[in-house]
Formats: structure tokens, C-alpha cells, sequence
């Protein structure tokens, strides 16, 4: 059964792949920021109904597609990709670049999308083949809090009926193309906002003791929140705090009036997260006492822990050596990104895996750069895998 499926699987993908490629090459050239993504939506959505695939919106700017098997209420798989973009103009000399100025798929938002398109459409294929349903869900915002998932999840969508299983894929540049990479249990970290404003009346920058410097203030407390964070860290339970903007808008002889700091801070457990956020509130308040700033503290909560189901993942990694062989399955490391799949990891049955996408014997071109490329044999790895692996879940006793 599973060779005559993998026959199958990959002979659609290749009698279709033009179709697939194209579908990639037109999103990653007409890309769009979180929740503003309605031409991607309708672009997604006619795709759908050239194949006859049922669908309707969900969260605004996502979509949920369906494909119905024999005895559709038995079993449901959810396969997710996520539509954004980020605010990054697009340096890649590709013929299909960016023409939405400042906005470029970075993310392999724009693989993950047509993955899982072409994932539905074999599944869709297969209709008549398996026991249950598959829903196909592009979802908003994954690069922005409150992040798309927590939008999805609160408008019931995966809640009548539950999930067996959500299943999502994230391209892996580290990764040749052609891999696939798993990690059950703890995977990513949670990340958290952080916004400091200090406070003062300003000044002479040659008078400091008539006013509040401060400048020296804020990196006092800089100091002191890093310093906090790292004695917290432990091997078991890593923990990062990093500031990446700093804004004082005095002069060689002006001392501001106002200090404003942004950082992100990433833990590895909830409860320490939890402990650090307390601990951190406890460190701004003293020095706001002991050096007369008025100091605001915000702490704008983010993405949780991402946790993977280990018995689904362990299934998963073992469907992906029978569907690719040893030499092309690699376990992961522990990662201090994040990713709003975590939240239905904390909430539903899940499994989060990657993607390689780096052509063998070429450079790694990092996400999040203009410069972003990817190997498109990848995007045949990922869309079989995923029809494999939802049809041999929902096939198994």
C-alpha cells in the first residue's frame, strides 16, 4: 500500500509540477505584509475552485479548504502553511522578485503556501482512497503578534471537530533540499517583546547632577536585565535577552528627556519565562526608586514554547525514512526562534518539522535577508511528504 501510495504521490506531483512551481513563483512575486494579505487569499482560494476543493475564509485575511474522504467525520488531519511576508526589500535578481516595493517572502512563507496547495491537491486525488478529512490551512500574520494562530484558534475553527493531528513545515536553510529534519517534544522557544522608556527632565550635558541622565540610566538597566536574564539561564532550560534598538535624541551637550529600548527575550520552559518576566518588572521598578526616572517597563508577550507531540512525531520521522531513506532524515537541535505554530502545540495534537531547502554545495542564504533564496526541489519534497504523511495518519488502526 505505502509503495503503491509513494508511486502515486510523487508520479501527480511530477505530471503537475509546472502548475506547482508557477503557483510558488507567483506568490513569492506579489508577497504581503501579516493580515493584510487578501490578494494572496483570492489568489489561494481560485486556485481551490479550478480543483473543485471546497473552502471559505477564516481570520480575516486566511483560508480553510476541506477534501472530504469516505467516512469523513472519523478522522481530520489539518495541514498548515502560513501566507505572509516581511517588510524587506527583495535583492535575489530573481525573474520573478517582488514587485510589491519593501515586501519580500524571506521566510519561505511563499514554499510553505504552495506545499501544502499541492499537498491537497494529491490528497484531493486520493479522495476515494481513505477514511476521514483534510483541511488545508492558510493562515494569516505568522510574522506578527498577536501572531494569525491565536486568530484561528479563537474563532473555533479547530475546535468542532478537534484535530487529530495538525501537521506544519518550515523551509530549513541549513538544510540541503531534499531533507527533512524532526525533533519530538521541546523545540523552539517562546519570545516576548520588550519596550523601555526612560524618563527625565533633560538637561546640559554638562551639568548631569541637575537633572536625570538619563542615558546612563538606561544602560544601567541594559546591564542589569542582561546580567539577571544570563544568571537565570540554566544548560536544561536556556533563556536570551537581546536589545536591538536603542534611541536617545540628545547631543554631544544635550542630556534627552526620553530613552526608548526595544529587545526580544526567549526562554525554553513557561514557568521560567514567567520568573524572568517577574523578575525583570522587580529590577525596573528599584532603579526607577533609587534613581528618580520614571521608567516603562512593557513586556508584550508573544509566541509560547513550541512542544511537539513526541508520539506524532516519532510517527512522522519514521513515515519520512520510509518515504525518503535514512540518509535524508536529520534530527534537530533545540532553537531559540519561535513560531506561532506554537500556540496550537499547546492547545492540540502537533507536529512541526523543516524543510531543507539549500542547494547542495552552495552557500547558505539566511532567512530574514534580501538576499533569500530557495532550491525549488524542496517544494517536491515538501508537497509529497505532506500528502504521505496525512494519508498514512489517517489510514493507520
Amino acid at each position: 500500500m505505502t509503495e503503491a501510495l509513494k508511486s502515486h504521490i510523487e508520479l501527480f506531483f511530477d505530471e503537475n509540477a509546472d502548475d506547482f512551481i508557477a503557483i510558488r513563483r507567483h506568490i513569492h512575486k506579489h508577497p504581503e505584509l501579516s493580515f493584510s494579505e487578501y490578494e494572496t487569499q483570492a489568489f489561494i482560494k481560485n486556485k481551490l475552485n479550478s480543483w473543485k476543493i471546497d473552502n471559505y475564509e477564516v481570520a480575516d485575511t486566511g483560508l480553510v479548504a476541506v477534501i472530504r474522504g469516505n467516512n469523513p467525520d472519523k478522522k481530520l488531519i489539518v495541514l498548515r502553511a502560513d501566507i505572509d511576508a516581511l517588510p524587506i526589500a527583495e535583492n535575489t535578481g530573481l525573474d520573478f522578485s517582488s514587485v510589491n516595493n519593501g515586501v519580500m517572502h524571506a521566510c519561505g512563507h511563499d514554499v510553505h503556501s504552495t506545499c501544502v496547495l499541492a499537498a491537497g491537491r494529491i490528497i484531493d486525488s486520493l479522495k476515494d482512497s481513505f477514511e476521514g478529512s483534510v483541511k488545508l490551512l492558510f493562515q494569516p500574520g505568522e510574522e506578527k503578534l498577536p501572531g494569525g494562530a491565536t486568530k484561528v484558534i479563537a474563532s473555533g475553527e479547530l475546535d468542532n471537530p478537534v484535530p487529530d493531528l495538525i501537521i506544519g513545515q518550515h523551509v530549513f536553510a541549513e538544510m540541503e533540499a531534499g531533507k527533512l529534519g524532526f525533533r519530538p517534544g521541546l523545540y523552539m522557544a517562546s519570545s516576548d517583546e520588550i519596550y523601555i522608556d526612560v524618563k527625565g527632565p533633560g538637561g546640559h550635558a554638562a551639568m548631569p547632577s541637575k537633572t536625570i541622565d538619563v542615558v546612563r540610566i538606561a544602560s544601567e538597566l541594559i546591564i542589569a536585565l542582561k546580567d539577571f536574564v544570563d544568571e537565570n539561564a540554566l544548560d536544561s532550560i536556556p533563556v536570551i535577552l537581546t536589545f536591538g534598538k536603542i534611541e536617545g535624541k540628545g547631543a554631544t551637550n544635550v542630556i534627552p528627556k526620553l530613552v526608548h529600548i526595544e529587545g526580544t527575550f526567549r526562554a525554553l520552559n513557561e514557568d521560567k519565562r514567567k520568573e524572568i518576566h517577574k523578575g525583570m518588572e522587580e529590577i525596573t521598578v528599584k532603579l526607577a526608586k533609587n534613581s528618580g526616572a520614571q521608567i516603562e517597563l512593557e513586556i508584550r508577550k508573544g509566541y509560547p514554547c513550541l512542544n511537539n507531540n513526541e508520539e506524532a512525531t516519532e510517527f512522522s520521522k519514521n513515515e519520512a525514512l520510509n518515504f525518503l531513506g535514512k540518509v535524508n532524515i536529520e534530527d534537530l537541535e533545540l532553537r531559540m526562534t519561535s513560531e506561532d505554530f506554537a500556540f496550537y502545540s499547546q492547545k492540540y495534537r502537533s507536529c512541526f518539522y523543516r524543510l531543507g531547502i539549500r542547494t547542495p554545495g552552495k552557500e547558505i542564504t539566511n532567512l530574514h535577508t534580501p538576499e533569500f533564496t530557495v532550491d525549488e526541489r524542496a517544494i517536491k519534497t515538501g508537497s509529497t511528504f505532506m500528502a504521505y504523511l496525512a494519508l498514512n495518519y489517517l489510514n493507520r488502526i
